[in-house]
């Protein structure tokens, strides 16, 4: 080879190589005009705050719980109504006949009652006949049983309040892990298309470059080869970007407008303060242990007002009622209207005693049932709180590491980029195989990936760190600051 032509095929290489470089610059300065502009053209950038906000404020779970505790306010509303008195009225006409017979009928519910003295008839003539009255009845005390219902309704109502504030975390923290993987699929997605186009600008100079038999031919098959990689990779990031997209419209349903666009910059460029990360673990200020917490109240006040249940029952009742029949007690009958009208009246106060002795086995049961269900709802009271302490340690484990792996990117990033560099020197002077450089390449591609990736896996950790002490707003003002 002559030494014009070894100057030709260095100038190519350095023209392709330095084609790569701007290329992967053009494409990331590209991608960001592009966002801006859509951002400022339809005026809907999207944070990570905002996700969470849409998340809290519409998503179906949050009004799930919520109607949820609303019912449980009123049952307690209901529960106080056993205090008030019970008033029943009656206005009653007919028209019946009047036979009456002596003898005994057990209680039933279908033969009507007929009263008045026995005349020794049996005809078909009928009389009119009427009622009204009022009866009011008041259970003066209850042995504590009405207290103990209405306790129950209030501890199923701090349960379905807790309920809510395990939701509202559960749902907040969804949202944010979710629009933190979208941009971590659209940091992967664009990385690998620069990738694919770098591979396209070295494969065109290969080909040049073999074509004028200045490198062999096995050169261009080798990036060939890299270059379906890269599109494969490529493929994988733009799905794994569409599945993102779509669990992020579950929380707001326009992340999938034309013209949406997603504040990452802080999310991209810079770490989270370490501030509160060595504090102690109180297991008592997160929702799911308030929730575990108001289920074992809500537990005792049941099986309290199971055992309050198994008492006498005192009814104080006043009744104020008229009659009217058409009917006499010889046996003749009124007419025209006589009887439509009431025109006897009587009245009764009184004490009424029950008590029901053969409950005691059901009522037994029941609260045998009842306290199982309590001793229950403490052991799970108790896997709760181990299980939080692990998932906090877990937390605080990734978050170090993950603070790690992002201070050592940077230093992954520049290696690789000297490799390259050195790689590119080496293929120039002819010291080294176009593998290298692919090789190098890779590195470089690879390293971009893993630092900015980094940057984000440091945000996540510290939302499943907040998340697991209970409250997501510290992640959220950092995120915001």
């Amino acid at each position: 080879m002559s030494i014009c032509e070894r100057v030709n095929e260095r100038n190519s290489v350095r023209v392709f190589l330095c084609s790569i470089a701007f290329l992967g610059a053009m494409s990331a300065a590209d991608a960001q005009i592009t966002d801006a502009h859509n951002a400022l053209a339809s005026g809907n950038l999207l944070s990570v705050t905002d996700v969470v906000q849409s998340a809290l404020r519409d998503y179906p779970l949050i009004h799930i719980t919520q109607e949820e505790l609303n019912a449980s306010a009123a049952n307690i509303r209901l529960a106080r109504t056993a205090y008030l008195p019970r008033i029943d009225g009656l206005a009653q006409f007919n028209r019946a006949t009047r036979n009456n017979v002596f003898g005994a009928l057990l209680p039933q519910n279908t033969l009507p009652l007929i009263s008045g003295p026995v005349i020794g008839t049996n005809n078909g003539g009928s009389v009119w006949g009427s009622a009204t009255g009022l009866l009011i009845n008041w259970q003066p005390f209850d042995f504590g049983l009405r207290r103990a219902n209405v306790e129950a309704a209030r501890a199923a109502r701090d349960k379905a309040d807790a309920a809510v504030q395990r939701s509202q975390l559960e749902v907040g923290t969804a949202a944010a892990d979710t629009f933190l993987t979208l941009i971590a699929a659209r940091q992967t997605e664009k990385s690998a298309a620069a990738a694919v186009d770098n591979w396209d600008v070295l494969l065109r100079s290969t080909h040049a470059l073999a074509s004028a038999q200045l490198r062999p031919g096995a050169d261009e098959s080798r990036i060939d080869a890299e270059r379906a990689m890269a599109q494969t990779q490529l493929v994988y990031a733009r799905q794994a970007e569409e599945l993102g997209l779509a669990a992020l419209a579950k929380f707001i349903p326009h992340a999938n407008d034309s013209g949406t666009a997603f504040d990452a910059s802080r999310l991209l460029n810079e770490l989270p303060a370490s501030a509160d990360e060595e504090l102690p673990f109180k297991s008592d200020q997160n929702p799911v242990m308030a929730e575990q917490r108001a289920t074992t109240a809500q537990s005792s006040a049941q099986l309290h007002a199971t055992e309050r249940s198994w008492v006498p029952q005192f009814n104080l009742e006043g009744a104020g009622y008229a009659r009217g029949t058409g009917a006499e007690t010889d046996g003749q009958r009124l007419t025209r209207a006589n009887g439509l009208a009431p025109n006897v009246q009587n009245y009764a106060v009184g004490v009424n005693i029950t008590f029901p002795f053969m409950d005691f086995a059901s009522i037994h049961a029941r609260e045998a049932a009842q306290a199982a269900t309590l001793r229950a709802n403490k052991a799970s009271e108790q896997l709760s709180d181990r299980n939080l302490q692990e998932q906090f340690a877990k937390a605080k484990a990734t978050l170090h590491a993950a603070r790690e792996i992002a201070a050592n990117t940077p230093i992954e990033v520049k290696s690789a980029h000297i490799a390259f560099d050195q790689a590119r020197a080496r293929y120039q002077a002819g010291l080294a195989s176009i593998d290298d450089v692919a090789q190098a390449q890779r590195l470089v591609v690879q390293a971009e990936i893993d630092d900015s990736i980094a940057r984000l896996n440091v945000w996540r950790a510290l939302l499943q760190f907040d998340a697991a002490r209970g409250d997501i707003q510290p992640f959220l003002q950092a995120v915001s600051k």
